[in-house]
């Protein structure tokens, strides 16, 4: 790292490439890069100082970074190996690493906070960050999504030796890290056109609790099918809503707030009040807390901390709140992601009728999981389902959006649409709570959808 001048990043609009990109470019290093299309974190990218380009074309890779003695080169498991940049690098001999690789590097001299699991990876990462940030401990951050708090998914602190990671299972990604102390929200099977079987998810999760450093600790969520393989001093905590070494009790919810006591080995704090208050930031947040406990924060700064937490972007978050409308977009794209999201969104507005947007994302998440996606589906009122975001996938055979639907409880108001003509629907229809649900593109019509509602309550 200390010889680098330059680093080029392939698929740079991704939202933990990002983060890197952001670190780079405040260490005075060139950096540019390549995605397939522009965006609005792009663009904010390109003001920060990043030289980015949307086509995949070698001549447009920017003269500082073609000295292959000064230039690393970053890139992300979803580019193919026929991309034409990537073969040059390739070719010419630059040193090319995943994005999990550098990351690994850069925080090995750190006290890593990290944060692995099927979901909730992001929210509690983030609000591990934000217990930190407003601590005397501090930290810096590497997070998956842009935090309502700070603008950014990207932290710098000059002072403290901790460092937030929000540790990805994707093609292993999480085993090139060294954690100081990590949590692990839940193990359900995703990403099995990476892993193939349950069994090797699992398994992948097993490795990872093996990396976390003597003297630190894991703290897991009760109930996981995966069993962890420590080293010796590495401290085991369980937490849950419920029961474990961290938990909830005096659980008050109503009138669009959340309060709790925590309990914890590390000593109780009352009256605990979500920021963002859905009923499945209980167990983000006991998690986030017990992270924070673990590296130093005190009872007051933890409880601070978490009532003005702002929440992350396409996390829970609410675009209308009103008596009349409620519009909320979120990022889950898992079929238990899906029944957390909506049994919460039951939780907070109990008697209200609920109506739900979903974009699957993937053909092999879809083919994988479409019977489990139906289920958590059906407990919607209603349905609007969008043809299938492919990513970096190419179709399957008898694969769409339709052998979830033909799943979806016969009780349940169904229908497939277009996204394109989501906007119409909702300035026609009047819908009491809608959520957006997706990791796709769905979330580019969200802002358009809050301004039709937004009248509508006017």
């Amino acid at each position: 790292m200390k010889d680098i001048k330059s680093v080029y990043f392939i698929g740079a609009g991704g939202i933990g490439m990002s983060a890197l990109e952001r670190y780079f470019l405040t260490q005075g290093i060139t950096v540019g890069g390549y995605d397939r299309t522009p965006t609005p974190l792009t663009k904010e990218l390109e003001a920060e100082g990043a030289l980015l380009h949307f086509e995949d074309n070698v001549r447009q890779i920017p003269a500082a970074c073609l000295d292959k003695e000064t230039t690393l080169v970053v890139y992300t498991p979803a580019i193919p190996d026929s991309h034409s940049e990537l073969q040059y690098f390739r070719d010419k001999g630059f040193t090319i690493q995943k994005r999990a690789e550098v990351l690994g590097t850069l925080t090995r001299r750190k006290k890593g906070l990290c944060i692995a699991g099927t979901h909730g990876k992001t929210t509690t990462s983030a609000m591990t960050a934000h217990i930190m940030r407003q601590s005397k401990v501090d930290c810096s951050a590497f997070l998956g999504g842009i935090t309502k708090n700070y603008g950014t998914n990207y932290l710098v602190s000059p002072t403290s030796p901790f460092v937030v990671i929000e540790a990805d299972e994707f093609d292993r990604s999480f085993h090139h890290l060294r954690p100081y102390a990590s949590v692990i929200t839940s193990t359900d099977p995703d990403h099995l056109d990476i892993y193939g079987t349950k069994e090797a998810y699992l398994e992948s999760f097993r490795h990872y609790s093996h990396l976390i450093q003597s003297e630190g600790a894991l703290v897991i969520h009760t109930g996981l099918e995966m069993k962890p393989d420590l080293q010796d001093g590495v401290r085991l905590f369980t937490y849950s809503r419920t029961e474990g070494d961290f938990h909830a009790e005096h659980i008050h919810i109503g009138g669009g707030r959340i309060v709790f006591d925590l309990v914890s080995p590390f000593g109780n704090i009352q009256d605990i009040e979500l920021g963002v208050p859905v009923s499945i930031n209980i167990d983000n947040g006991i998690a986030a807390m017990a992270l924070a406990q673990i590296a130093g924060a005190t009872a007051e700064e933890i409880k601070q901390a978490m009532k003005t937490f702002g929440g992350v972007d396409r996390r829970f978050d609410f675009h209308v709140k009103s008596d009349r409308h409620v519009l909320i977009s979120d990022y889950a794209h898992h079929p238990e992601e899906i029944r957390q999201s909506i049994l919460s969104i039951r939780e907070v507005f109990d008697g209200r009728r609920i109506t739900g947007v979903f974009q699957p994302h993937l053909y092999s998440r879809t083919r994988d999981f479409y019977k489990d996606f139906a289920a958590s589906l059906s407990l919607l009122d209603e349905v609007l389902l969008c043809d299938i975001y492919p990513a970096r996938e190419l179709p399957i055979e008898g694969v769409s959006s339709k052998i979830i639907f033909d799943e979806i409880k016969p009780d349940v108001k169904k229908r497939m649409v277009h996204k394109e003509d989501l906007a119409g629907i909702v300035k026609d229809e009047d819908f009491d709570v809608l959520v957006i649900l997706g990791a796709g593109d769905i979330d580019v019509f969200t802002p358009k959808l809050a301004e039709i509602t937004k009248q509508k309550d006017n």
